[in-house]
């Protein structure tokens, strides 16, 4: 498996995986392909990474840049992320956040935050920090990992392409 940075050549098959992937998503509001194709046409699409294997697409993961009490200060958010369903279980995901955090540090990123299962990212480190909050949302299901000793406080906001569905 190869772990890469996208090209224009995969913004159609990154489209594609994000809108299956989430198609049943119980916690998903269907549009997190939607919320990537925003990002990257308002620039704010940092990073995007996919998880190639024989030349077919089986995995993708965005970070976009966060403001923590309106305003930007190096830390990012994680998501969505995505690996076919058939190719879930095999370490997929796992490869793709680890790649991820490694590019935000190598890239003097402060820190990421996600919205998702604890279970599954207090694996990578993510853990909810009492004092950094997103309005609405359960404090155990947003977690943060800080990549540098300060730890910021406050309210989070995302980009406002991750509220695509609310503005359509």
């Amino acid at each position: 498996m190869l772990i890469r940075e996208e090209t224009e050549h995969d913004i159609a098959a990154i489209h594609a995986l994000l809108a299956g992937a989430f198609e049943t998503a119980p916690h998903s509001q269907q549009t997190e392909h939607l919320i990537v194709d925003a990002l990257r046409q308002k620039g704010k699409l940092t990073l995007s990474l996919i998880a190639q294997q024989d030349d077919e697409l089986i995995g993708c993961i965005a970070f976009s840049p966060i403001k923590i009490n309106n305003l930007e200060c190096g830390w990012y958010g994680l998501g969505p992320v995505a690996v076919l369903p058939d190719r879930q279980g095999f370490g997929v995901g796992s490869e793709l956040i680890q790649s991820g955090i490694r590019h935000l540090r190598a890239d003097d990123a402060a820190g990421c935050v996600v919205l998702g299962e604890p279970n599954y990212y207090s694996r990578f480190g993510f853990a909810p920090l009492p004092d950094l909050k997103l309005e609405g949302v359960p404090d155990e299901y947003f977690m943060a990992r800080p990549l540098i000793d300060e730890i910021p406080a406050g309210k989070v906001d995302y980009d406002p392409a991750f509220y695509i569905s609310q503005n359509a």
